[in-house]
């Protein structure tokens, strides 16, 4: 038996919790209150990193901040609208087009698919003020969204195209004219088919995008592996189901410069099945219009067919077309195009060698302008901007036919609790007299684009051709309009637009007639037409 030296103490050798007790009998009170003091601040500590990370999360899960530019010019070609997905992570909305980096690495993950990249769709790449190729082509806007680089889709993809003097000579970048080269539908089609490729797996996709942009953290390929990508699938699996029909073999094929406005508006707005709309409705493509000059045009009747007289909801309205939501829109960004399009100048007939101008053609051009074209398409006319019946024009009616009465009904109830609320869409009866600023950089004519330049459109439609290519931009001068017999180009093949199939089958949606006759134009002379052409190369 082993005598304790202090019986008021319990024995040094006790194990287990008695130890702990002769360790804290013999702290001493301020040694007591350190050790509880460090315990709290260990666990303040422990709570406020907890803190900080989620509060990192949130703020980089909810976080709406688009990429910004300087000028209205820029933020013209690249900024945001809000037609990047929205909404929460969990359930998005809005949107057209996958996170940049997903987007930045499609051609890439699928040559076979499109072996030209974006470009051979028509989209423009220029070099940003460093004088290094900009990541994204003009039209394509960035926001961080969702906790990741989104892409949308902006006015400029539509409203800027290209031109050039001949083969060799560079392309000139035209903003607010129609995307003449543009092929829409050919980008969808493309999202919808390789986000539902076997081959796009989170796996694939990571590998790709570290390739290209370096390798990420853990955290950033968990959330990418777990969350976006089968958000992406998802989200697209829903379009394909909504307007899949706009994309099938069998749809109407929209080609370059053209876009089917209001059936994809339908559904994704809507919500309205399209496998149940009459054929009729479904075959609507027309061409992307001039967006310059836009001030004149406050109150004259918008769209071709002259649905809407107000810029305003002709703008926010486009945007829904592009992908934006009352959700997700962004109204400065809209504000600023808005701003920017106002005063915009239509671009002057380039004259030089290659573009001649014949100025004493012109010259009497004016006057056969006046008597023959100013009444419907000049600024001063007692016709701009009225909408002219269908029976009187008779150009092809499918776009006429697609937008009813219902859907225009329907447009007026978007934004109901918004001072921006449409109130001013309506459906009328034939097509609108348009102005003819900068017409030279409008081709091809009518509102299908049927018509491949001004010298064809001053022919009779039995003398017009009856199929040609768009979507070279070569320009020809004297016909006033584009190349349109070549083929193909470095490999690239141009679309083949036909009015009527080989046995003379008219093709839906695609008539080159109508706006011809006296009134017209076609029965000038050969010497009237030259002057007529000559001065409209000058508005």
């Amino acid at each position: 038996m082993n005598p304790n030296p202090d019986p008021g103490l319990p024995t040094t050798r006790t194990r287990g919790a008695d130890r702990v007790l002769v360790d804290v009998v013999r702290s001493t009170p301020v040694e007591v209150a350190l050790r509880r003091l460090w315990s709290r601040i260990a666990v303040s500590i422990v709570l406020l990193l907890l803190l900080l990370i989620v509060l990192a999360l949130v703020r980089r899960f909810t976080i709406d901040q688009p990429v910004t530019y300087k000028t209205e010019a820029e933020h013209f070609l690249y900024g945001s609208i809000g037609s990047e997905p929205g909404g929460s992570l969990l359930s998005p909305v809005g949107g057209m087009l996958p996170p940049f980096q997903i987007m930045a690495v499609l051609p890439e993950m699928f040559p076979d698919k499109l072996p030209g990249g974006y470009a051979s769709l028509g989209l423009i790449y220029e070099n940003g003020p460093d004088g290094k190729p900009r990541d994204l082509p003009i039209g394509l806007s960035r926001r961080h969204r969702l906790g990741m680089e989104m892409v949308g889709l902006n006015c400029a993809v539509c409203h800027v195209g290209t031109y050039r003097t001949s083969a060799g000579t560079p392309r000139r970048i035209v903003p607010g004219m129609p995307a003449h080269q543009l092929d829409l539908q050919g980008l969808f089609a493309f999202v919808l088919d390789v986000v539902s490729d076997p081959r796009f797996t989170a796996d694939n996709v990571i590998g790709h995008i570290e390739a290209k942009f370096g390798p990420m953290n853990r955290f950033d390929r968990f959330v990418l592996g777990t969350a976006i990508i089968p958000q992406v699938q998802r989200q697209t699996l829903t379009l394909r189901s909504r307007v899949g029909i706009l994309f099938q073999p069998t749809a109407a094929v929209w080609g370059p410069g053209r876009v089917d406005t209001f059936n994809p508006y339908k559904s994704l707005q809507f919500g309205w099945s399209l496998e149940r709309l009459p054929k009729r409705e479904l075959v609507a493509a027309s061409d992307f219009p001039a967006l310059w000059n836009q001030a004149p045009r406050q109150g004259l009747n918008l769209h071709w067919d002259g649905n809407n007289s107000s810029l305003d909801e002709r703008n926010l309205s486009a945007g829904l077309g592009a992908g934006i939501t009352p959700v997700t829109v962004d109204r400065s960004g809209i504000a600023r195009v808005k701003s920017y399009i106002l005063d915009l100048p239509p671009p002057k007939w380039p004259e030089s060698p290659e573009m001649p101008l014949d100025h004493a053609a012109a010259g009497r051009g004016a006057g056969i302008f006046r008597s023959y074209c100013a009444e419907c398409h000049d600024f001063s006319g007692k016709y701009i901007g009225t909408v002219v019946p269908w029976e009187k024009i008779r150009t092809d009616r499918a776009r006429f036919d697609s937008y009813t009465l219902e859907f225009s009904a329907n447009q007026n109830t978007l934004f109901p609790n918004s001072t921006n609320r449409f109130r001013s869409f309506k459906k009328t009866v034939g097509y609108a007299n348009q102005p003819l600023d900068g017409i030279w950089a409008r081709a091809p004519y009518l509102h299908n684009g049927s018509v491949p330049s001004l010298r064809d459109l001053l022919e009779p439609s039995s003398h017009r051709p009856k199929q040609f290519y768009r979507g070279c931009d070569i320009y020809d001068p004297a016909r006033v309009g584009f190349v349109d017999q070549v083929a193909q180009e470095n490999g690239h093949a141009y679309f083949l637009y036909r009015s009527r199939l080989e046995d003379g089958t008219p093709v839906d949606g695609n008539s080159n007639e109508g706006h011809e006759g006296e009134l017209y134009g076609t029965e000038l002379s050969l010497a009237e037409k030259h002057d007529l052409i000559e001065y409209l190369k000058t508005l």
